[in-house]
């Protein structure tokens, strides 16, 4: 089924009523209560947990986990499609969905049956907002080089160490936090000494530094998080000790997805500002979007979105269905973060001087695009996932 919906007015893939509801629930959220919010919060740096709140209560929180677990039951070609919703309204809102998702995946597919029935419930509820912190201030790229330490202490481990560029920081209510507990983190076989563990905010020795200063998602708090001596027991390890790299990385194709469906959001909400002024604004008798020359930027900025949005839905379909989806997963994040930040720098030149100033918000636009082709991998790392997808693909084929 497909039809519009009153957010972005996108024709949007419903698989079922249920996601029907979800899509339609967040698009109307984001017109109601986010975008109208947004330039204020954004200016003054207000980090949306209300929003944040409402966001669990209406069950968005969740959606892309088993209903048993106390999940949504959506598949992710829904989930994505509510989050491009919110981020079109409010990027903030939408990447923080995400990075909440992520944050719940450790403990979702590797936590014991009494660690879920202990903390997954508020989590996916949104009592209990998240943060994930596998990046440090030395190893973000190359991350399994990371150094904070797991030391064992009795029934405890004992945490040491920095992370850095974390998204909710000093504002989450529980970190998942991936630390070594064995191996040299210069040596080749880093990888396996990584484990994952559930740290709630409250735990002693866990601080966050002060925010960073950004050029964009001012309201998103980004900062570095502390870890000295801090005591968590054993029955806080997410898995086995050493299996922490695997749950990342299975994570971190999850959550491109969210980063695809983000910029997606993101670079339609530029397209309708665009659109929405060439057709508003008059210039030598006649509206600017008659002009070939400008009309053709915007149909080049359509099909881009378009584009977009027909990749991440393909890769989330092969998620759902069972399939290989890394590469994929990699190829929707690389196009839809660069797509965002093209058509992002395309609405600001159909503003004009109005592109540039504040009273529109095609410059936040602008300045929000550039995070996507960094977070959850730089469009870099993602160019080589593909490459050496493609190189196994090759050598297997011989």
């Amino acid at each position: 089924m497909t039809a519009g919906t009153p957010g972005t007015g996108v024709e949007r893939s419903y698989p079922d009523e249920a996601a029907r509801a979800a899509i339609g629930l967040a698009a109307e959220i984001g017109a109601n209560e986010l975008a109208p919010a947004a330039a204020a919060a954004e200016r003054e740096g207000r980090f949306p947990r209300a929003e944040f709140r409402l966001l669990g209560r209406a069950g968005l929180l969740a959606l892309p986990y088993p209903a048993e677990l106390g999940g949504g039951g959506q598949p992710y070609e829904t989930y994505l499609q509510v989050v491009e919703e919110l981020a079109a309204a409010w990027l903030t809102i939408g990447l923080g969905v995400s990075v909440h998702v992520l944050s719940c995946f450790g403990m979702a597919t590797a936590g014991t049956p009494e660690q879920r029935e202990r903390w997954l419930g508020p989590m996916l509820g949104g009592d209990l907002l998240g943060a994930y912190c596998l990046s440090e201030p030395g190893s973000g790229s190359d991350a399994a080089a990371l150094r904070t330490q797991a030391t064992v202490d009795g029934q405890d481990y004992l945490l040491n160490g920095t992370k850095a560029w974390i998204s909710h920081a000093g504002q989450a209510d529980f970190y998942t936090v991936f630390a070594r507990t064995a191996g040299d983190p210069d040596g080749r076989d880093r990888a396996h000494g990584i484990s994952c563990f559930h740290v709630p905010a409250s735990t002693p020795g866990v601080t966050a530094a002060p925010a960073e200063h950004k050029m964009g998602m001012r309201a998103s708090a980004t900062a570095q998080m502390r870890f000295e001596s801090a005591r968590v027991p054993a029955g806080q390890l997410l898995g086995e000790e050493g299996r922490g790299f695997s749950i990342a990385l299975a994570a971190l194709d999850s959550g491109r997805l969210g980063i695809a469906a983000c910029a997606t959001g993101l670079a339609q909400a530029a397209l309708n500002t665009a659109v929405g002024y060439a057709r508003e604004r008059r210039q030598f008798g006649r509206p600017i979007i008659e002009f070939q020359g400008l009309g053709f930027m915007l149909a080049d900025m359509a099909t881009a979105v378009a584009a977009a949005r027909a990749l991440y839905l393909a890769a989330a379909r092969r998620r759902d269905a069972g399939l290989p989806y890394g590469r994929e997963a990699a190829m929707a994040k690389l196009f839809a973060s660069d797509t965002a930040m093209r058509v992002a720098t395309d609405a600001v030149q159909v503003l004009g001087g109005y592109g540039y100033v504040e009273d529109f918000p095609a410059e936040r636009f602008l300045r929000e695009a550039k995070v996507l082709q960094i977070v959850e991998g730089t469009n870099q790392i993602q160019r080589l996932v593909i490459s050496r997808s493609l190189a196994r693909e090759t050598r297997g084929k011989g």
